[in-house]
Parts: C-alpha cells; sequence; structure tokens
C-alpha cells in the first residue's frame, strides 16, 4: 500500500514511518516543521518528505492517510482529505492493528521519561537476545534508528498519554494493550487537551483496565498521583520501585555516587547486581529500576539487566553532549517541563560539581506556551548558575516575572543572536551549556557552536 503520514516528522509518527516502511509500504509524509534529528533519520530511510499540508501532497491519493495528533480540522489536507472520502487511521490505530497484534507489548507510561525508559528496556532486551521491537519516542544512540519491527515475541512502545486524532480524543497508549506496562510518573501537563490532573487519572485508567491479570504494572513506590489511579481499580500485579529502602518496594536501588553514575540494585533489601553508566541524575535512576523490573517480566534476570545497563548509550537529546569549543560543553535537552528541567538541571549540576553551569530554556510546548506551569519555572532552574529564558514569537505571556523571581541570575532574550553574543562574551573554559527545548529552537545548537569556534 501506498501510506501518507500527515504530521511524519513527530517523534511518534516518525518512528511509526520507518516500521510503516519495514512492513513492505510505500510511505511519503508532510510536515510544517521538518527539522533533525527525525527528518534526518526519515530521508536516510528513503521515505520522501514534503514541507506544509497541501492537498495536492495527496494526489494521486494514497490507499490510506495515517493522520497525526498535530492535524486539525481547516488544514488544506485534511479538509480535502474528507472531502475526497480518503480512507484515513490515527497513528496510534495502525500501530495496534499492522504491530502489535499477537505481541508481548511492553508499555512505558508517564509524564517524564518515556523515551529514556523505552530505549532503555529495548537495548536490555536486545542484550538479552530477545530481538525486541520498539517504537521509540525519539532517536536513540544504541540502535541505528528510532524504530523496529524486531524478530521475536516482544514488542517495547512508547506510551504517550497525548491524544490520538482530531477524530479520537482517547490517549494513544489505550491503543497498545499492554502486558507489561511501567507507569513511570504522574503531573499535569498538556493542558490544551487535559483540564486538569484529575482528567489525565481517567486517561490512565482506561490504560490499566487494558493489562491483562497475568500481566505486571511497575510504578515507583513514591507516586501518590499513580496510587490514585490504581484505587480506581486494578486487576494486575503491580511491582513497586524506590531510589531508597522501602518495606513495600520489591526494587530499590542504593547510590555509590551522588550523581547516579554508579547505584546498586537490591531486591526485597537484598543487594542483586549494580550499574556504572554514563547516565546521571536520580531520574535516571529511577528509569533504570523500572527497566529492571519489566526485564525481569519477560524473564531477564536483574544480573543481566544490570549488566546491560553498563553500556547503555542514551537517547539522543537527553542531556547529549553536542561539542566541545574552547573547554565549553554544548549541550541538547529534550526538557519542556519544570519538573523535566530540574531533573536535568540536577544530574548536570551533581556531575559538574562546581563547574559554571549555563541554561538556555525555550517554552516551546503548548503547556508552557499557555503559561500553565509559569509559576514553577525560576524555582525549576535554580541549579544552573545563570539562566536564559528564551521569548519567542507567539508566546502570549510575559517571562519577566519568570527572571524576576529567579534566585540566580536569569535574562529575558528575545532572539537567537542575543543568547549567541551572551555565551560568546560570557561563557569560558569549564563552562557547560544546556540548551532546553521540545522542538528545533531555529537550529540554536549548530549556530551558537559555530559562533564560539570562530572566537
Amino acid at each position: 500500500m501506498h501510506l501518507h503520514i500527515l504530521g511524519i516528522c513527530g517523534t511518534f509518527m516518525g518512528s511509526l514511518a520507518l516500521l510503516a516502511r519495514d512492513l513492505g509500504h510505500t510511505v511519503t509524509g508532510s510536515d510544517q516543521n521538518v527539522y533533525p534529528p527525525m527528518s534526518t533519520q526519515l530521508e536516510n530511510a528513503g521515505i520522501t518528505l514534503m514541507q506544509g499540508y497541501d492537498r495536492s501532497h495527496l494526489q494521486p491519493h494514497p490507499d490510506l492517510v495515517i493522520v497525526g495528533n498535530a492535524m486539525k480540522r481547516g488544514i488544506d489536507a485534511v479538509e480535502y482529505m474528507l472531502n475526497a472520502g480518503l480512507p484515513y487511521i490515527s497513528g496510534p490505530q495502525f500501530l495496534a492493528d499492522h504491530v502489535l497484534q499477537g505481541k508481548h507489548v511492553l508499555g512505558v507510561a508517564g509524564t517524564h521519561g518515556k523515551t529514556t525508559t523505552t530505549t532503555m528496556l529495548a537495548w536490555v532486551l536486545d542484550q538479552a537476545g530477545l530481538n525486541p521491537g520498539f517504537l521509540i519516542g525519539g532517536v536513540p544512540l544504541g540502535f541505528s534508528q528510532s524504530a523496529r519491527l524486531g524478530g521475536g515475541q516482544y514488542f517495547c512502545v512508547e506510551a504517550d498519554e497525548y491524544d490520538s486524532a482530531f477524530f479520537d480524543k482517547r490517549s494513544k497508549f489505550v491503543h497498545y494493550h499492554p502486558k507489561t506496562a511501567i507507569l513511570n510518573n504522574l503531573e499535569f501537563d498538556h493542558a490544551d487537551i487535559f483540564d486538569d490532573l484529575a482528567a489525565i487519572q481517567k486517561q490512565f485508567h482506561h490504560l490499566v483496565r487494558t493489562i491483562p491479570s497475568e500481566g505486571r504494572i511497575i510504578a515507583p513506590i513514591t507516586e501518590t498521583n499513580i496510587d490514585t489511579v490504581l484505587e480506581m481499580g486494578c486487576w494486575t500485579p503491580v511491582v513497586r520501585t524506590s531510589l531508597a529502602t522501602h518495606e513495600k518496594a520489591e526494587l530499590s536501588a542504593e547510590l555509590v555516587s551522588t550523581d547516579g553514575s554508579h547505584f546498586k540494585v537490591l531486591q526485597h533489601g537484598e543487594v542483586k547486581a549494580e550499574v556504572q553508566w554514563n547516565m546521571t541524575g536520580q531520574h535516571s535512576v529511577a528509569n533504570a529500576l523500572a527497566t529492571i523490573a519489566a526485564a525481569e517480566h519477560v524473564g531477564v534476570s536483574i544480573e543481566q539487566a544490570c549488566a546491560a545497563l553498563y553500556c547503555f548509550g542514551g537517547v539522543k537529546r537527553r542531556m547529549e553532549l553536542l561539542d566541545t569549543v574552547h573547554g565549553i560543553e554544548v549541550y541538547d535537552d529534550f526538557a519542556h517541563h519544570p519538573t523535566a528541567i530540574e531533573t536535568t538541571l540536577d544530574g548536570a549540576r551533581k556531575r559538574l560539581g562546581e563547574r559554571k553551569l549555563w541554561a538556555i530554556i525555550e517554552p516551546r510546548s503548548n503547556t508552557m506556551r499557555m503559561g500553565s506551569h509559569k509559576d514553577l519555572l525560576a524555582q525549576s532552574a535554580r541549579l544552573a548558575d545563570d539562566v536564559i529564558w528564551y521569548q519567542p514569537e507567539g508566546l502570549d505571556w510575559d517571562l519577566q516575572p519568570v527572571v524576576d523571581a529567579a534566585p540566580n541570575r536569569a535574562t529575558v532574550a528575545r532572539s537567537l543572536d542575543q543568547i549567541i553574543s551572551t555565551i560568546c562574551q560570557q561563557a569560558g573554559e569549564g563552562d557547560a551549556v544546556v540548551i532546553m527545548s521540545n522542538g528545533g529552537f531555529g537550529g540554536l545548537h549548530q549556530k551558537l557552536i559555530a559562533a564560539l569556534k570562530t572566537q
């Protein structure tokens, strides 16, 4: 079949495109925002990309249109698709119908850490020889691409709570029917589609209702918002994890190094193995515990899982070191929620010690643009020495109050040139610059590196 994907450069839809291609379909796609790393991955896979959403992209008619959740009524290609009577489907439904049928699905859900934990889990299963399929909402460093069909019975999927399509407002993960489910954490996010935390918890409970009684749910012992979901009704055994010894936690961690790069794994209080790796931050340790518990459910021992994590490479755009110029390290990170900003900077601070830490943050997500978390932003970046908040066009609230409330040095920049000039003039050898955005940030990363190299 010829499949055309509307919104193909989104992290989920781009990964789905790779799976569809591997199933033998001809795949083309359109997107308004074509930027690396996803665009590069798709082009390398031989998938034709088209800029914008013009009806001409659907001529001649494809056999099926896969509609991304960024699509809305009024978009030219969407209106043409409906008026022409073209067959269409949401991305999650296509995945469920054409890829996940007959598989033991391992789903990773939560407000934070889905991409990294899904990658981690796929890596551990792969190192154990299980050849899992996977779909990851990012580009993993340990695999050649963000999705593959695999050759075994297991499939790891990033189980997002965001809605499926303009015609299907259920969360994506409701389609997946996982047998093993990680519920990493739960906070209010996606203010553009959820009115409050309770609305998200309701969707999480829809997910819980689909998990079989012979399955497994993994959740941290400290996540009270997940407790509320499970109290709505749970028919599946639950394994609890903890960053400290807890009588109700089956798996816990004992930090050997404060930055999380070395820790022991305990089962019911007994040390089973340890991990020494390149990841940092307590959130990374929490992701590892969930991964270990999920892998054990499909027969991978704790010792095997920990051995695999020793050489885990991580994910692009998760504290990814892009370059070091004149002793200045430039990192790329996807953080776009106050908790994610805080945990990322916490891991960076523990790794860097007394070295100067810069944070450059673009409030780009829909929730950020709506200002839902603006009162939390100043404190979320407190561990950086200097913070530059970028005020992009279209952000309808002023970032100056965030700067005014900051406990550290903070400024507002209204152009990329202003950011680059500040870093070039004020950053010095030994400094680390962390650029945070869930988008392309106007190519700031490479522009900054190029400017630093000319000094």
